[in-house]
């Protein structure tokens, strides 16, 4: 039964701040029993694509490893806690991306995540910033369970959910930039179906605080294999919320509501989208 830990931060100008801010929030989470803590989108810096196609924002990439990683590794190893976090990649000259690293708790890097579906709408202004990435769509073996991660816009493609269940994932992790206060009854909608649908865990977790013309509303939450909703972090604040996660659970919910043995996998394969109307 690991313990999860979502990692709801505010972000100042400091960036490094942010950064010692985030490691002291791991060595916390792992005094309490945390196996696992996630960080919201970018939450080690300002939220950057709210300002359109400002070139200058890519000197905050970095490799992956470089610095950022390397302190969360350490963090990790220190603590004994896995760590998925989100950063700004630069991958080589000119090719950057919105990227999830996933360390274990032993300081290794598993594997990184790219942001395969990349918005652009007011505040959210990413396809200057970052390419699409591969759609690999892992599932890292780690010490607290077998993880999958959907970085923000990724979160409301159903396919990409479906084949890191598929892969074998257990708990996906959801590292958000999120203000819609509108919206958000229907985001937590959409997880808790995919949680159904899925029957594993999903843990997202949002950015808290205001920036400029953002005011990100946190309430970062966790959804059970059933699709219900146990456990939400503060409205708009920093918080640290820590949750139990009973992974067995997910074999006596596909024991119960069977989705994955009534599947027909053999009638979907490739669509083809329709020119014109549909007719039977």
């Amino acid at each position: 039964m690991p313990r999860v830990a979502l990692g709801q931060l505010a972000a100042s100008e400091d960036r490094d701040a942010n950064l010692t801010h985030a490691v002291e929030m791991i060595r916390r989470a792992a005094s309490q029993g945390a196996e696992l803590i996630c960080f919201p989108e970018m939450g080690f810096s300002r939220f950057f694509p709210q300002f359109r196609a400002d070139p200058s924002f890519f000197d905050w990439a970095e490799p992956i490893p470089g610095p950022t990683v390397e302190r969360l590794s350490a963090a990790a190893r220190r603590s004994g806690i896995v760590v998925v976090a989100n950063i700004f990649e630069r991958a080589s000259p000119g090719e950057y991306y919105d990227c999830s690293p996933v360390i274990d708790a032993d300081g290794a890097l598993l594997g990184r995540t790219r942001m395969v579906h990349i918005a652009e709408a007011p505040l959210f202004n990413e396809k200057f910033y970052y390419r699409p990435g591969p759609g690999e769509f892992s599932v890292f073996p780690s010490k607290a369970g077998p993880l999958g991660v959907a970085i923000c816009y990724d979160r409301h493609y159903p396919e990409q959910l479906r084949i890191l269940a598929l892969r074998g994932c257990q708990i996906l992790l959801v590292p958000l930039a999120a203000i819609s206060r509108e919206q958000w009854p229907m985001f937590e909608m959409e997880m808790q179906v995919a949680s159904f649908q899925n029957q594993y865990f999903a843990v997202v977790v949002n950015r808290a605080g205001s920036e400029d013309g953002m005011a990100f509303i946190g309430r970062s939450f966790v959804t059970d294999p059933y699709g219900h909703v146990i456990a939400r972090a503060a409205d708009g604040t920093p918080d640290l919320l820590l949750v139990d996660l009973e992974l067995n659970e997910i074999e006596r919910a596909r024991r119960v509501i069977p989705h994955f043995r009534d599947r027909r996998a053999e009638l979907y394969g490739p669509v083809t989208e329709l020119q014109g109307p549909h007719r039977p």
